[in-house]
């Protein structure tokens, strides 16, 4: 394909967020349209664009790479993102949320916690952990993106990053929720139609039929590498060896961390008080269902798959040609799809960028703008322009962030930060909808015991970022405290999260809670 037409078709596509960003600026009239849209969007746009903001360029790219590198026991993960990041989400989460959001008339997840709890000290904490820590979560899908239009364009990393930056700031600054659920359910149709197509075509590439292409790597597992293998790698068609290296990663970060962290992400919990009922939330389920089965599951399948096709055309497996496993589903779209289909994709990826990008940059301001400064000066009459301001700098931080990331950051990134807000943030509010004797002391006690444990997990007892930080290795002289084998493996979720749900439970129990916070008329 030709340099001028794909460049036409990146100009169309971006008309057309343009043209749902400025739809979106103009039915923003207010800062309760520029939070939650008004609390009237339409339960499609809604459920399209939950789905968008859920499954990022890191899903496609980053957690596609893990695929082709440890297999197909990733599927766990597609199954939990539906299960409870959908169907437990929108059932026992959302309807409750919407409901005590519009009792509270809340635009935000830190208030929705602060004014239950009736403190003005929670909803800062959140808004504060939120704003400090989503950085490095959007870094890793920028970078997903940026990858990617590398890839495909041939053009220089940095070049990407900040044309695709731009882009995405030029409407979630201007248009607020409205705008970033506008364009994220378009996003949400190219990606669905796009891993479709790819899911099918992918067969016809390899000449294989289902059956056959997973018998076919099934018989590949000698071929797996050696430094795999004695991380516990069995073969892409199996689960590695239980309790090894690689099946700490897959289970405790990669699965449990994002499988349990998506309750807890405050740019999705938002979306569920942007409609205006119960019955519309319903609706919801099934399109946020499907389109998780056919995106995030079909990249998956395709990534441990693409083996067979490496295999074919390299005479290697993927993570043998590719050293770095960000790069392997770019490198394995370029290579095995024609270039027209490439191009297209490339909009795929785009729309899983932007999509995530756009709420996660909503969130952050909102965080900075309505929930820490909003609280000192409710009655502020710039509050939208400050919510902007916020927005600006949040995308700064990311974008600087996202040049120190090092290789292979991209789905080890997302869960860090999926299991950080589910340490600190989900007993909370768990609580907050179903525990009448959850008390304002017993959520402060969880939300600091789960960030804290998070934080010193990672800095003192999970080995692949107390290496890399290496304050552990400056104090004490070794990378991690407790050095005698799985401690360095298990992830800074399996530590963190039962301590605090324990600090909730416990602190409750001992302190008077009855007439401290504001209960949900169920």
């Amino acid at each position: 394909m030709s340099t001028f037409i794909l460049g036409l078709i990146v100009v169309a596509y971006l008309l057309l967020t343009a043209f749902l960003g400025f739809l979106g600026y103009r039915k923003t009239t207010s800062s309760s349209d520029y939070l939650v849209g008004g609390r009237s969007m339409n339960p499609i746009v809604m459920a399209l664009s939950y789905g968008a903001a859920f499954i990022s360029a890191s899903a496609i790219v980053g957690f596609g790479g893990v695929s082709a590198a440890f297999g197909m026991g990733i599927q766990w993960l597609c199954f939990l993102n539906m299960f409870i990041g959908v169907v437990i989400a929108f059932i026992f989460f959302g309807l409750r949320t919407r409901r005590l959001g519009a009792e509270l008339n809340v635009g935000t997840f830190p208030q929705l916690l602060g004014r239950y709890y009736r403190s003005r000290t929670i909803q800062i904490f959140v808004a504060a952990v939120i704003f400090l820590g989503m950085p490095l979560y959007a870094a890793v899908v920028m970078k997903g993106g940026a990858v990617f239009i590398e890839q495909i364009f041939r053009i220089d990393f940095n070049i990407a990053l900040l044309i695709f930056t731009l882009v995405v700031a030029a409407y979630v600054i201007a248009g607020g929720m409205k705008a970033v659920m506008y364009t994220d359910a378009m996003q949400a149709v190219i990606m669905f139609l796009c891993m479709l197509f790819l899911l099918f075509w992918f067969y016809k590439v390899i000449g294989m039929g289902f059956t056959e292409a997973n018998e076919k790597l099934t018989e590949m597992a000698p071929l797996v590498p050696g430094k795999f293998r004695e991380l516990g790698h069995q073969g892409w068609t199996r689960m590695p060896v239980t309790g090894s290296p690689q099946w700490f990663t897959l289970v405790t970060s990669l699965i449990m961390g994002v499988g349990l962290g998506c309750l807890a992400q405050p740019q999705l919990v938002v979306r569920f008080m942007t409609v205006k009922s119960s019955k519309q939330l319903n609706r919801g389920v099934f399109i946020g269902c499907l389109f998780i089965l056919i995106t995030v599951g079909a990249i998956y399948h395709i990534g441990a798959l693409s083996n067979i096709f490496f295999l074919q055309t390299e005479g290697a497996v993927a993570t043998e040609v590719v050293n770095d496993i960000d790069k392997i589903i770019p490198y394995f779209i370029t290579k095995s799809m024609s270039e027209w289909f490439s191009a297209i994709f490339m909009l795929c990826i785009l729309s899983a960028s932007m999509s995530t990008l756009s709420s996660q940059f909503h969130t952050m301001g909102t965080s900075a703008g309505s929930d820490i400064y909003g609280t000192y000066k409710p009655h502020s009459g710039r509050l939208t322009n400050v919510i902007r301001t916020g927005i600006f700098f949040a995308i700064l931080v990311s974008y600087m962030i996202c040049y120190m990331l090092p290789n292979d950051i991209i789905a080890r990134g997302t869960a860090m930060f999926m299991g950080v807000c589910a340490s600190s943030f989900l007993p909370a509010y768990f609580c907050a909808l179903y525990w009448e004797r959850a008390t304002r002391q017993g959520a402060l006690a969880s939300l600091w015991t789960g960030a804290l444990a998070s934080v010193f997990a990672l800095v003192f007892l999970h080995e692949k970022e107390a290496a890399a930080i290496g304050v552990c290795k400056a104090l004490f002289g070794k990378n991690v405290l407790i050095e005698s084998y799985p401690f360095p493996m298990i992830d800074p979720i399996m530590f963190a999260l039962p301590l605090s749900i324990a600090a909730m439970v416990v602190v409750s129990l001992l302190t008077k809670g009855k007439s401290e916070v504001k209960r949900l008329h169920r």
